[in-house]
This record gives C-alpha cells, structure tokens and sequence, in this order.
C-alpha cells in the first residue's frame, strides 16, 4: 500500500474545506493553496498544508469518487426510467449500488492503519459496517425470492393463457382430447 496522502492527515476543518473547493470546482490549484494560506495561516506557518501537487492529486481522486457517484445514481435514473417495476428491477440496480460502496468503504477501512485511529474506534466502525452489510444482505435475499415468485406467477398466467388458446383451437380443428393433450404436454410442458 501506498504512503499515505498529506491530506488524509490534516485537521478535519482544513480537509473539509478542500474537499468542497475542489469538489465545487470554483478555483485553480493555485488559488486554492492561495486560499488555504491566507484562511489557515497557522497551518500554513507550521507547514501542514498541503503541497499544490498533493491537493492536485487528491482532486483527481476525489473527482473519480464524484464521478463513480454520479455514474451510479445516473444508472439508477436510467433503471427508475426504464425498467419495468414488475420485478422490483430498480431496487435490485440500488441494492446493488448500495453494496458496491459498503464493500469499497468496508476494503478501506480494512486497509487503513492510521495510528491516530482508536483501535476500539475502528472496531466500532467495522461492526456498524457489519450489520449494515447484513442489513443489505437479507434484503437482497428478499428482493430476489420476490422475483422469483414475480417470474413464477407470470409464467403460471402465461401456461394458463397458452392451455384456453390451445383448447380452443383443438376444439376449431375438430382434435380430440388426447390429441390436444399431446400438445399440452411436448409444447406447453404442462402435465
């Protein structure tokens, strides 16, 4: 794993500012780490600011995260738009969203090992993560045995549609039962 980036290790008030100069987009670099200066000039005379290549690198990290989140939340329009909610499509496109950032965050936070972290602080954090995991897991179970039951049902109305259709012309075309039964059973599936 890498070194860890100087941001990460800043004050909280000083990365939150970062992260919403770059995240508005509103500044160069230049003025940014301008900005920080002039905002935080105790930092900035200690020397825990940032260099201009850092902020630059983690904008760009922070720009993929922003991108992968709207990526996501498009994808999940595109799905609420189109979809057909018969089979619950666009919460399983959500679940599935949902449990992609929860194993990122989850993978993170294995990986971190800050030394300022409290050790009873990250377990904490891993077993909220725990549970919410479990959460999503028992929900993605029940969405998929309710499209089961969705798919199910459908077939069941499309066999019984199919069963009249198919009566109704052994009956037009003069076919006896056992011959209509024949269809019933190597077409149909049915019986």
């Amino acid at each position: 794993m890498g070194r860890k980036s100087t941001l990460d290790r800043l004050p909280t008030e000083i990365k939150a500012y970062i992260q919403a100069a770059l995240a508005t987009g509103a500044q160069t670099l230049d003025e940014l780490i301008a900005d920080l200066r002039e905002r935080f000039p105790a930092a900035a005379g200690a020397g825990v600011l940032p260099s201009r290549s850092a902020v630059g690198r983690y904008g760009q990290k922070l720009d993929r995260r922003l991108s992968a989140i709207k990526a996501s939340t498009e994808a999940a329009v595109m799905i609420s738009q189109h979809a057909g909610d018969d089979k619950d499509a666009r919460s399983e496109a959500l679940t599935s969203l949902v449990q992609t950032g929860l194993m990122e965050a989850f993978i993170s936070l294995q990986e971190a090992d800050d030394p300022d972290v409290d050790p009873a602080e990250r377990i904490a954090m891993l077993s909220s993560a725990a549970k919410n995991i479990a959460t999503l897991t028992r929900s993605s179970v029940n969405l998929k045995k309710f499209q089961a039951e969705v798919e199910a049902s459908v077939r069941a109305k499309q066999l019984e549609e199919q069963n009249a259709r198919l009566t109704e012309v052994a009956k037009a075309q003069g076919m006896d039962e056992a011959q209509a039964d024949f269809w019933r059973r190597k077409v149909l599936g049915i019986g």
